[in-house]
């Protein structure tokens, strides 16, 4: 198909123009918040549950979204919910296992995990294929920018990824994991509105539901796909690439969304925020993604746009079609949000694992943390130059989300089986995690050369689909290569895994805190902050101790009463000996004011974490 140029009036570019600046400007504020490594990659692990997960669901309805599923959408129906819908699968797992694990443990990246659980050639192992999968998921989100950028403003899609990557670089640069979560925070709900508000306006000018329905194909109504077709959008296909191995990798692997749960205030938030996420976000941006697609299907049914429109360009051709002048430019705005939301958060993340995985241990030893906050900052601008790189390469596929699908099925699996097994079985030894990460590689590459390894776990799909059913295979021989090695080979003593593996978690919990645990549910509480002469003190009266129920030496976490601030002004210190004064001050040192950004003389809440 030809390419298609849709122009929006001055209007709708100076809106778009501005919002880039604005996102530009806004991120770049918080480099204030980020004088140090923890601050660049963690943003301090201040923030509350809700911030983080409006900041999830701007990185999961990331780049690709809108143009992939809208483009799912227009061909195949309401089944495009499906890769939104299914998270729920690894819940559990994540919420019980992995959260606490990598919490607790104090890793700054999954290939440290690694290291710690089995050995250093693992982690360099781990660290080689993280870095391929994150440096690939740029690249792809950038495509698809691009896509979008080509389809709005005739721009080359190569130059366009640059302009994007320049953009998102500057304000990572600038501020960090913090900066990420702000940003993400404002793009998340905007993106969601922008969505909604396209649909409602869609239904609107459709004549209201029941005409939208009608118009639609019956296929095209279902919530599920065929089980093994049609070859480009399969159930079993879905299920296995991106509701098992893409899932996994998105919440276990991906240093992007692992930082978003490190940044959490406690393993409580935590887990606050992926049920949230889950069980109410996931639905609604299953909505906003898709439905440019649903009612770009019926707009051709009812003669309002060409048959012959491409459909990786239906989001922007149906926003164009529904909204006035400066309208189309928010909406375009908000496509931009959801587009650069994943590539902030990935460059990001690349950041820390070339600085914790490769830079620290093995180029500059013993440097300055201001040395490896400068690097950090120089590498998230290069991890944006390399994804620009591969742009040309995902252009070479027949759409947006075969591209995605072929990556993820081919990079994801020998690590998510290593991570599965790594964290639940105690067994699991070293050398099978090594030979899992390097023979699931390799296995795979046979595939691509010969596909013919595929066709016994196909599950009846077509050779066509095969891409997807790329995932199924490549579990399946890892997780058997990696029980087979175990069975041979020796683990670890359970003294060097404590708190690195189920069963454990108490353990890591009190190497977190450096102490026996308390885990008492008392109550809240706020007082006035006095600063006193000191390090790191943090003191209440005995009653606000009391009702806390929290003892000296227990970890608690400060934070601004404005609870709308989502914990931007906070800190966690261990508690001292109570003190005998107001009932209502709190006693601390300037050193945790000035970590935390607290202000003195105002009032804070404070809670016992344990």
């Amino acid at each position: 198909m030809e390419p298609i140029h849709i122009f929006g009036t001055r209007l709708d570019y100076v809106i778009i123009i501005f919002y880039f600046l604005g996102i530009l400007a806004f991120g770049s504020i918080f480099a204030r918040f980020t004088r140090s490594t923890k601050d660049f990659f963690f943003g301090n692990q201040r923030f509350s549950w809700w911030l983080i997960a409006f900041s999830c669901i701007a990185t999961t309805v990331g780049s690709y979204s809108f143009i992939k599923y809208s483009e799912v959408g227009f061909k195949f129906g309401l089944s495009s919910t499906m890769t939104y819908l299914n998270d729920w699968v690894i819940m559990g797992f994540f919420l019980l296992t992995w959260l606490p694990i990598i919490y607790f443990s104090r890793v700054s990246s999954v290939p440290e995990y690694f290291e710690r659980r089995f050995d250093t050639k693992t982690r360099a192992m781990a660290t080689t294929m993280i870095l391929i999968y994150m440096i690939g998921y740029i690249g792809i989100n950038l495509y698809t920018m691009a896509v979008a950028l080509n389809a709005l403003l005739g721009v080359d899609i190569f130059w366009s990824a640059v302009a994007v990557a320049v953009v998102c670089s500057i304000y990572v640069m600038a501020g960090g994991q913090t900066a990420v979560i702000m940003t993400d925070l404002l793009q998340g709900i905007l993106l969601l509105l922008a969505g909604f508000s396209l649909f409602l306006i869609g239904l609107s000018v459709l004549g209201g539901w029941n005409n939208f329905w009608n118009l639609l194909p019956e296929a095209l109504r279902l919530p599920f796909a065929k089980f093994n077709e049609p070859h480009e959008f399969p159930f079993v296909g879905i299920f296995w690439q991106d509701g098992i191995s893409n899932n996994i990798a998105a919440y276990f692997m991906s240093q992007g969304m692992i930082l978003r749960f490190l940044s959490v205030k406690s393993l409580s938030d935590g887990r606050k925020t992926l049920i949230f996420l889950l069980f109410v976000l996931m639905p609604l941006a299953a909505i906003s993604a898709s439905s440019a697609g649903w009612l770009g299907k019926a707009f051709v049914e009812a003669g309002l746009i060409s048959r012959n429109t491409p459909s990786n360009a239906i989001f922007v051709v149906v926003a164009n079609q529904l909204c006035r002048p400066g309208v189309f430019g928010f909406i375009m705005a908000a496509l931009i949000a959801a587009l650069m939301s994943t590539i902030d958060t990935l460059i990001n993340a690349v950041s820390v694992v070339a600085i914790n995985d490769i830079y620290r241990p093995y180029i500059i030893k013993g440097g300055s943390d201001k040395h490896y906050l400068f690097v950090a900052r120089i590498i998230s601008f290069m991890a944006g130059a390399a994804g620009i790189l591969l742009v040309p390469l995902f252009q070479s596929f027949k759409s947006i989300y075969v591209a995605h699908g072929a990556f993820i099925a081919s990079v994801t699996p020998p690590m998510v089986v290593v991570i599965i097994l790594g964290s639940l079985w105690k067994r699991f030894t070293p050398s099978a995690a090594f030979s899992t990460l390097l023979g699931g590689s390799i296995a795979i590459a046979f595939s691509i050369k010969y596909p013919i390894l595929i066709t016994p776990f196909a599950h009846g799909v077509a050779p066509e689909g095969y891409i997807f059913m790329r995932a199924f295979y490549g579990i399946t021989v890892s997780l058997l290569i990696g029980v087979l090695i175990t069975l041979f080979t020796k683990p670890k003593d359970i003294q060097e895994i404590r708190g690195l593996v189920l069963g454990t978690i108490d353990d890591a919990k009190k190497i977190f805190k450096g102490g026996e645990i308390n885990e008492s549910r008392g109550k809240k509480v706020t007082g006035w902050l006095k600063v006193v002469d000191g390090q790191r003190i943090l003191s209440f009266h005995r009653i606000a101790m009391n009702l806390m129920k929290a003892q000296p030496g227990d970890l608690i976490y400060l934070s601004d009463g404005k609870r709308w601030l989502g914990g931007l002004r906070s800190i966690h210190a261990k508690a001292c000996e109570p003190h005998e004064g107001d009932t209502n001050t709190i006693l601390i040192s300037r050193d945790l004011v000035q970590e935390g950004e607290l202000i003195e003389g105002r009032r804070h809440r404070a809670e016992l974490i344990f």
